[in-house]
This record gives structure tokens, C-alpha cells and sequence, in this order.
């Protein structure tokens, strides 16, 4: 997420001068902002705090980071799908993944495993 110019103090400090009146085209050039900008923190925030504010944006960035992990094991759970054929691993499960080369288990004759060691 892109980190922003203005602190969560700053932002709480704009809306309160625009709650208490402040035209918004003097507020945006004073701070460079654009009227944009104001009506979407006043959309967002609105209200809050500034230890609400830091909650929020610290929930948020928690919330891509889980995002972030679920996809990337979902990924990896669809990439071992396509690996077995999306077939359900049964009773020789071991032995056949070791003949794929997918595990530290070889296949030994007879249809006798031994582990190796990774």
C-alpha cells in the first residue's frame, strides 16, 4: 500500500478546520491537496480519532498482508492439484509421489521404501 504525505494527525487536523468552517479551496491550497483528496478522508475517517485513524490504517495493512498469504496458498494448493492430476492420494500415496520425485522417499524394489535424507 502506498504510504501517504500526510500523517494521521495531519488528516484528523485538516477535518477538523473543515468542520469548523474552513472554505475547502483554502484548505487544499494550504495544505496541497486536492478538494478530492478532503472529501474522501471526510468520507473515510470522518469523525475518527487519531488513535481510531492509526487502528484503521494498521488494520488494513494486516488485512493485505493475510490477503496477500491466502493467495499465495491458494496458489500453491492449485499448483499441487495440477501436480498429482487432481487426483486423491490413496494407499500407495508414498510410493507413488517418491516415483514422481515429489518427496524425500525413494522406492526401493518390491515395492519397499526408505526415506532420504533432505
Amino acid at each position: 500500500m502506498r504510504k501517504s504525505r500526510f500523517t494521521e494527525e495531519q488528516i484528523v487536523g485538516i477535518l477538523q478546520e473543515y468542520a469548523a468552517g474552513a472554505k475547502v479551496s483554502e484548505l487544499c491550497r494550504k495544505h496541497g491537496m486536492s478538494d478530492a483528496t478532503l472529501y474522501k478522508w471526510k468520507a473515510k475517517y470522518g469523525g475518527m480519532t487519531v488513535s481510531e485513524l492509526r487502528r484503521l490504517k494498521d488494520l488494513e495493512a494486516e488485512n493485505a498482508e493475510l490477503k496477500r498469504l491466502l493467495a499465495d496458498a491458494m496458489l500453491d494448493n492449485a499448483g499441487l492439484k495440477g501436480v498429482n492430476g487432481g487426483v486423491k492420494l490413496g494407499h500407495g500415496a508414498a510410493q507413488n509421489w517418491a516415483t514422481l520425485g515429489l518427496c524425500g522417499t525413494r522406492v526401493m524394489g518390491g515395492g519397499q521404501s526408505s526415506a532420504l535424507s533432505i
